[in-house]
């Protein structure tokens, strides 16, 4: 944890920020110059930590803060930062972060601790003798490993060794982000390419994690102080504009006095502060706004009692100023899923500026300040808890950390582990799924089913057919949306789930590192035979989404992926064909799906394999303009001694939207004697749904018949093979 030390800090950081200032730092110093003090006496140099840390926990045990400096500061002794200042300040610092933000004693006797294995003769055994083996376990997890020993891929999985830790105790990554933004501060004397480089690593890795942790004070100064080092001239702007309204009357002031009357009239005993807003979140409301005001400088903070005097807060505001209902978010009744809790509005006031109000209690501005550092020791036994069996009782490993924790397992290779780090945390909201069991699923905003499935199933997930969101079919690729219903709909034996497996077009719907992993992973377990391949990439091949599965009335909907093709995916003879080359491979083309009587036309592809599209279909067009050799195809009757044989065929069924269609259009398929190859359902639009199928057909004669059937369909009132768009058939 090397840290350098600077003069500078940033100008204007928020009030009520941990912080240590250098009359702190030059007090630390001269207490560790003089060495630890007797025996039983509290040393000079923590003695304002141990103040910080008796406001939060009064009966907190501070000789064993005492015995952890006295070994960090013996340990420490002579090593220098590169201020010039004894490198025992900067685990002072850090432990002064974390008492602010009301750690309990084991966290501040690790973080007082944190650099000495990494930097001194202490070992983790003598840590934990002398400490016990949750300050040893803290201490270990916020050790970095050796360069020497993994050379460029120390950095990511010394991350990797820290988040598995931090999914067993989350005071690991508390130390951590203490640690970091202590360095942030003093990074000034680091060379400019050093800061951006640690800059970058803290934006796109550590930023994210206090964010997820709830750890507010902590990521909005990380926030600024990264600003200010990757973005100069935007620091600078938003300084100048600060120190411009800096001299000017606070109209957040009037603002505050206003809504401390109107409380008082109503009997609510509430504290109104001013709450400025800290650099970056001036410059993304003034890239959002354009030019500011001063009411855009600041929030107001109202903090309450208890969850009612929050409603009757926003109760009053709303009747007594203007409120603009757009900008009202209840974070209470749905809490955010890094623990933050608070009623967010906005109000006119007499002026006419609005001014943004944030109305919580003083526990949840506790949790939104500290995050997870505000549970304390949320290891402690609770009395009365009555968790589930294997489920933990504390809400500090969310659902984001389990499903990082369990992707990073199946990622060895440090590179693929950094990237997929980087993207996971780059997604800054999270949606809850209601699964048809009952249960939640936790997911990033922007997830298909596909990030479900393999979220829900793991490598299990392979054999998803498709899935209903809301009790309607839909497609792997739906996107879902916080609170939707979500039931995967998965392959319903073994044998069938050995035929399924995903599409490389799952990877264009997946999200999430864990599905993108898995999938790649069976992809390339399971190549698909060349001249398939060759294949797929001819104009004919399908490129709609498809959707197999079990419709709830029970009617199997057959086999299906992400595309209409079979599962093996491989160039096979058709039957029926008389083809001018002999020898040649032939396939029914699926874009167009010919059946006797229809004319057909033949074209050479690669692999020596001939397609056969009808003459009608567009397919036509671009293969003649893609130069493809056209070959003689025509079918086989009786007297060539090939006819007969099995034939596939897309359809398109035009319905009304209703309950149990899709049911009740297989049902019909099946008693026609036909076979459903896959199925695709579009999302219903104006109450009308369009429904796909390939089937496959034991006699081409039937094919009228089975289309009768099918328009016999109650709501079917359209049944076609003719390739028409999603647009030209519902209009």
């Amino acid at each position: 944890m090397s840290a350098e030390a600077t003069d500078q800090a940033p100008f204007g950081r928020r009030r009520g920020l941990p912080r240590i200032d250098l009359r702190n730092i030059r007090r630390f110093s001269r207490a560790a110059l003089l060495g630890p003090a007797s025996r039983g006496r509290l040393p000079d140099a923590i003695e304002h930590v141990a103040k910080v840390h008796r406001a939060h926990h009064p009966g907190a045990d501070l000789d064993v803060l005492r015995k952890a400096y006295v070994l960090a500061e013996s340990s420490h002794r002579g090593q220098m930062r590169k201020s010039g200042e004894p490198y025992i300040t900067h685990p002072l610092a850090v432990t002064l972060i974390l008492a602010e933000l009301g750690a309990e004693t084991t966290t501040l006797t690790a973080s007082l601790l944190h650099d000495t294995v990494e930097d001194t003769e202490v070992t983790l055994d003598q840590v934990g003798e002398e400490f016990g083996e949750e300050v040893r376990y803290l201490v270990d997890g916020v050790t970095k490993l050796e360069k020497v020993d993994y050379g460029a891929a120390a950095e990511p999985e010394t991350f990797r060794k820290m988040l598995v830790a931090t999914g067993n105790d989350v005071r690991v990554m508390s130390i951590k982000l203490a640690d970091r933004l202590h360095n942030m501060r003093t990074l000034g004397v680091m060379r400019p390419e050093k800061q951006v480089r640690i800059a970058k690593v803290t934006r796109d890795v550590l930023i994210p994690l206090a964010e997820r942790l709830g750890v507010q004070a902590l990521k909005t100064e990380l926030e600024d102080l990264v600003f200010a080092i990757l973005h100069r001239e935007e620091y600078a702007q938003t300084r100048e504009l600060l120190q411009a309204h800096a001299g000017r009357p606070d109209p957040l002031a009037h603002a505050a006095e206003d809504v401390r009357g109107v409380l008082h009239e109503a009997g609510i005993t509430a504290e109104v502060l001013v709450r400025p807003r800290h650099f970056v979140s001036v410059h993304r409301v003034g890239l959002k706004r354009g030019e500011l005001t001063g009411t855009d400088l600041g929030r107001l903070l109202v903090l309450v009692s208890d969850d009612a005097d929050c409603y009757a807060v926003l109760g009053e505001l709303h009747t007594c100023f203007t409120p603009v209902i757009s900008e009202f978010k209840d974070f209470i009744a749905v809490p955010k899923f890094n623990l933050y809790q608070s009623l967010h509005t906005a109000v006119a006031g007499r002026d006419g500026e609005v001014t943004e109000v944030l109305i919580r209690t003083h526990q949840m501005h506790r949790v939104a300040e500290a995050g997870v550092i505000a549970l304390g020791n949320p290891y402690t036994p609770t009395e009365g808890a009555d968790a589930p069996e294997g489920e933990r009782a504390d809400p500090t490993r969310p659902g984001w950390l389990s499903r990082l924790l369990d992707w990073q397992s199946a990622t060895p290779d440090p590179h693929l582990f950094w990237t997929s780090l980087r993207d996971d945390l780059a997604q800054d909201r999270e949606i809850t799924v209601f699964r048809s069991d009952g249960g939640t699923l936790g997911l990033p905003a922007g997830a298909s089913c596909v990030d479900a499935a393999y979220a829900l199933y793991g490598e299990d997930a392979h054999s998803c057919i498709g899935a209903r969101v809301n009790g309607r079919i839909a497609t792997l690729s739906t996107v879902l949306r916080d609170g939707d219903t979500l039931q995967l709909l998965m392959a319903g034996d073994s044998r069938d789930a050995a035929s399924h497996g995903p599409s490389p077009e799952w990877l264009d719907h997946a999200r999430t590192p864990a599905a993108r992993i898995a999938i790649n992973r069976w992809l390339a377990a399971h190549p698909a035979p060349q001249p398939a391949q060759h294949e797929s990439r001819e104009p004919e091949a399908e490129s709609a989404a498809t959707l197999s599965g079990q419709d709830a009335q029970g009617s199997q909907a057959s086999q299906g992926g992400e595309t209409a093709v079979p599962a093996a995916g491989a160039v096979r003879p058709e039957a029926g064909i008389i083809v001018d080359r002999p020898g040649a491979t032939v396939r029914l083309a699926r874009c167009c799906t010919p059946v006797p009587p229809d004319p057909v036309t033949g074209f050479a592809v690669r692999g020596g394999a001939v397609t056969v599209h009808r003459e009608r279909c567009p397919g036509v067009a671009r293969m003649i303009a893609a130069g493809r050799t056209v070959v003689g195809v025509r079918w086989a009757d009786e007297d060539d001694g090939d006819g007969g044989g099995d034939y596939r065929v897309t359809l398109f069924a035009e319905a009304f939207s209703r309950p149990h269609l899709l049911a009740d259009l297989t049902e019909a398929i099946a008693a026609e004697g036909a076979e459903v190859v896959a199925a695709a359902v579009e999302p219903p639009r104006e109450q009308r749904v369009r429904h796909t199928y390939t089937l496959q057909l034991p006699d081409a004669s039937r094919l009228p018949t089975l289309m009768r059937a099918m328009r016999n369909v109650p709501g079917v009132y359209d049944v076609t093979r003719e390739g028409r768009s999603v647009a030209a058939a519902r209009s």
